[in-house]
């Protein structure tokens, strides 16, 4: 596999190399110049990485989605750093080069190639609810980061089996239609989600003493105005002061008192990516097609929190965690 990378240039380290230095400096900047805006590098490009900035989960998502790619794929990478503007521009300079296929790393990489490239095949990951930002042109798909809540609700059941009431708190700006999916699917369950909306930070301590008298388990869903740093610490000790089990979709809650968390590996995603994007490439899967659900769940348990709670973790199931705390 081959990546387009940017040359390293030492500083001089003597006075007396400074010529060499500017002439070296000069040589890799017209290089770059040429390498950036080359014919030669757009027809040898198979497959163009756009990510949304420099961070460690984006960085994650495309190692895995490099390890799942032929050896022989041609890759250039590009970083938005954070401005949709700058990645509206490099979208179109990639799709002027029109290579095979593009990877969206993020939101806004992928908000730039749904907006501006529409006959290139874009495979999006790292992206929250893209059907709310209208992922869904006809030459996008992706692989998702929300784990079904069929599939939350089976192992939430496994160590709760007699849960009856499942207690939420969300802001309905943003993510309404995940807690009616789930209230729907609970209720065909026997299950009642008594979901309580706020649309302020400042409402979460009032919110959540009204709703824990009233439930059997806490769900915590990916909502910014309800999780803040300062909020998920006393959600998470509330919770416990009143005996409540916490289920949650980050190992760092689990690990910070939840019981129960199921989320989802970034690296993982990004393998799931690279996988769909070669039976793109191979000619064995033609867009339009559904984003994909993420293939593999990984648990987290907390066995001290499980303890505090009476509650019995069964043993298979323990065998089955990621984590254990």
């Amino acid at each position: 596999m081959q990546t387009v990378t940017f040359p390293f240039v030492q500083s001089p380290s003597t006075t007396g190399s400074a010529d060499r230095f500017r002439r070296s400096l000069s040589c890799t900047v017209i290089a770059l110049v040429c390498l950036l805006f080359s014919p030669g590098l757009a027809s040898a490009t198979d497959v163009v990485i756009l990510k949304s900035s420099d961070i460690a989960a984006y960085n994650q998502a495309i190692s895995g989605f490099k390890a799942a790619l032929p050896n022989d794929v041609v890759l250039a990478e590009y970083d938005l750093q954070g401005d949709l503007e700058k990645g509206r521009k490099l979208a179109r300079k990639i799709r002027a080069a029109d290579p095979a296929l593009v990877f969206a790393v993020g939101l806004k990489a992928a908000k730039a190639a749904q907006l501006e490239i529409v006959d290139i095949p874009v495979v999006y990951a790292m992206v929250l609810d893209p059907a709310k930002y209208g992922l869904n042109a006809p030459n996008m798909t992706g692989v998702l980061m929300e784990i079904p809540m069929e599939r939350q609700l089976i192992m939430i059941k496994s160590l709760l089996p007699r849960l009856k009431h499942v207690g939420t708190l969300y802001d309905p700006s943003k993510t309404a239609t995940l807690i009616e999916d789930a209230r729907r699917l609970l209720k065909s369950n026997g299950t009642e989600l008594v979901p309580i909306p706020l649309n302020n930070e400042r409402d979460v301590p009032g919110a959540l003493r009204t709703l824990l008298p009233s439930i059997d388990a806490l769900w915590l869903v990916p909502d910014s105005t309800v999780l803040t740093d300062e909020s998920l610490r006393f959600i998470l000790n509330t919770a416990l002061e009143e005996r409540v089990p916490v289920v949650g979709f980050s190992r760092e809650f689990a690990r910070s008192g939840a019981l129960l968390c199921l989320s989802v590996n970034y690296g993982d995603i990004g393998r799931q990516a690279g996988q769909l994007t070669r039976k793109i490439l191979d000619g064995h899967l033609s867009l339009p097609a559904k984003p994909l659900h993420p293939d593999r769940i990984e648990m987290s348990l907390n066995r001290k929190t499980a303890k505090f709670l009476d509650i019995e973790i069964p043993r298979d199931l323990e065998e089955k965690a990621d984590e254990l705390y």
